[in-house]
């Protein structure tokens, strides 16, 4: 049902993003970088659900903004429009999920979805996420964790330091080569 009532389909791998954190700036990975892992995944065939509450939509619209015309109509921002119901059945269908440590990133884990977990202020061996298949990502910097809100040096390494590109590798560790092959055989 959420699936239609959302126009959504399931005829590629779906990536789902959750880039936001109520708990404050130091636990949200920077749009940027969603954004870089959001085009290099829909450029390999995937698709691109973007989660998260009213709060979130705005850095889901910029996650979008950054992708180019005939990419950025593969991602859907879902943040803000669904019930917590309807998210939990969609983010059930997902391939994978990249997240900020948050509530949807244990819900990601309960759904046991291939999870990357970012953590950036807070360590994962106070939250960690409760599943088989996770790969926990942060840059393990000195000030990290600090369990701050706000970076109280106001630079964010140890979220902005984190680079893309070690969370697409995460991801690949998680989904293997073969996951579009197999997702156009289910079709």
């Amino acid at each position: 049902a959420a699936l239609a009532k959302f126009g959504l389909e399931l005829d590629r791998p779906v990536l789902a993003l959750c880039p936001g954190a109520e708990f404050g700036e130091a636990k949200r990975w920077p749009a940027e970088h969603y954004a870089t892992v959001a085009d290099a995944m829909i450029r390999q065939g995937w698709q691109v659900w973007l989660f998260g509450s009213k709060n979130d939509h705005p850095v889901g619209e910029q996650i979008r903004d950054r992708l180019i015309p005939g990419l950025r109509e593969e991602s859907s921002n879902l943040a803000g429009e669904t019930s917590l119901a309807e998210a939990i059945d969609l983010m059930s269908c997902a391939h994978a999920v990249v997240s900020n440590d948050s509530g949807l990133m244990h819900v990601a884990a309960a759904l046991n979805r291939p999870l990357v977990a970012v953590y950036g202020s807070t360590s994962p061996g106070f939250t960690p996420p409760l599943a088989e298949h996770v790969e926990v990502v942060r840059t393990g910097i000195e000030c990290s964790p600090c369990f701050d809100r706000t970076c109280r040096f106001g630079h964010y390494n140890c979220l902005r330091l984190l680079e893309p590109g070690k969370v697409i590798a995460a991801l690949h560790s998680l989904t293997g080569p073969d996951l579009i092959d197999t997702v156009a055989e289910v079709d």
